[in-house]
């Protein structure tokens, strides 16, 4: 059960402290974009500019991962200068591979940072990396989605149970 488990959980990715990361030796963040970065199939907008670009400055390298098509995830890239991953077959290495070979990092110098459980967290933990939980942005979500956070329900209820024990 625990390969479902992120390292970390937060609200929103507006609300992390990514500074903290520098001091970890993280210099690359895998990116998913619906509700994480950005409500279901929304464009970019000013916050989630800001914090691409705050990032950049910081010297963070950067990285779309979806599983979505070119014609979501390509506009979106290009808004905001990143390169991203199409079809990235989460939660299967591949599409995390392909990101930190964009980037130039290594598993141990990346973070993945998603809203699913499933295919994010999943998917990071499998290629290695570092993994971030947030809470969906909005709870719209396609019906294949919505089953998906039924079954999520009780991992993540376990996950929060053993991490209140280890505090």
């Amino acid at each position: 059960m625990s390969v479902f488990f992120p390292e970390e959980e937060v609200r929103s990715v507006y609300d992390f402290p990514f500074e903290s990361l520098t001091a970890r030796g993280i210099r690359g963040i895998v990116f998913d974009i619906d509700n994480t970065l950005v409500p279901p199939d929304a464009p970019v907008d000013a916050r989630c500019r800001a914090l691409i670009q705050r990032l950049k400055t910081a010297g963070f390298r950067m990285c779309l991962v979806s599983n979505n098509k070119a014609a979501r995830i390509l506009p979106f890239a290009t808004a905001v200068n990143l390169p991203y991953v199409e079809r990235a077959l989460k939660p299967r290495r591949y599409g995390y591979r392909k990101a930190m070979a964009r980037m130039g990092t290594a598993p141990a110098e990346t973070i993945a940072i998603g809203d699913q459980l499933f295919t994010d967290i999943w998917g990071a933990n499998r290629a290695g990396m570092h993994s971030l939980l947030v809470q969906p942005m909005e709870p719209r979500e396609e019906i294949q989605i919505r089953l998906k956070r039924l079954l999520e329900r009780p991992v993540l209820a376990l996950y929060r149970r053993k991490k209140g024990a280890e505090k």
